[in-house]
């Protein structure tokens, strides 16, 4: 039987073709992000899909640097709505070289759609040399403040939004206690950084 998953990844696919032929690009990777990579999807949860692609060699050869990035509507689909977008790969290893924690959280997602195998294993050796614990720190620090000012101060809160706020805070703390690369479940975060007994 068809896991939801693998039914939106038919559906992920076919937009992703379609993508590669509208753009004249080649999808090296594409995956889940967001809430339903973290661990904690809610029942109406949006596909956030993220992914990298490569153009052909002329494109590479102008003077003008061309578009970086793919942008989709956001679709709305029976299974849920569709988020799509995507980094060109000059544009990713720029950000990589940074310690972008948003990039590195992608290369870790076990809800992959498309993956170039040979490709994308040299890219995470690449990344393990440009793991940045400061800009980790300071990204999630900033991503639990901001969630937290944004959500959490209304009379009515949904619960997934102190997930949001409690993964950035975890996340943050995985780093400053000097863990190395932090896991993309939240799961793994609690197991590590919790003490045991009833939470």
């Amino acid at each position: 039987e068809l896991t939801q998953f693998d039914a939106v990844a038919d559906v992920v696919r076919q937009r992703l073709q379609t993508l590669e032929q509208q753009h004249q690009v080649k999808v090296l990777f594409a995956v889940e992000s967001g809430s339903r990579a973290w661990g904690f999807a809610s029942p109406n949860s949006d596909w956030d899909v993220r992914f990298i692609y490569v153009h052909k060699l002329p494109w590479y050869l102008r003077v003008q640097a061309g578009r970086d990035v793919i942008e989709s509507a956001i679709e709305q689909h029976e299974l849920g709505e569709l988020d799509i977008n995507g980094w060109e790969l000059r544009k990713s290893l720029q950000l990589l070289r940074k310690g972008n924690p948003a990039l590195l959280e992608w290369l870790q997602s076990p809800m992959r759609y498309v993956c170039d195998e040979a490709a994308m294993h040299a890219y995470r050796e690449l990344a393990q040399r440009f793991i940045s614990p400061a800009a980790g720190f300071y990204h999630y620090y900033c991503y639990a403040l901001k969630n937290q000012r944004q959500f959490l101060g209304k009379d009515l809160v949904k619960r997934k939004k102190y997930l949001y706020v409690l993964r950035g805070v975890f996340a943050a703390d995985w780093i400053s206690r000097g863990y190395g690369k932090v896991p993309i479940r939240l799961s793994d975060l609690l197991e590590r950084l919790l003490p045991e007994g009833e939470v």
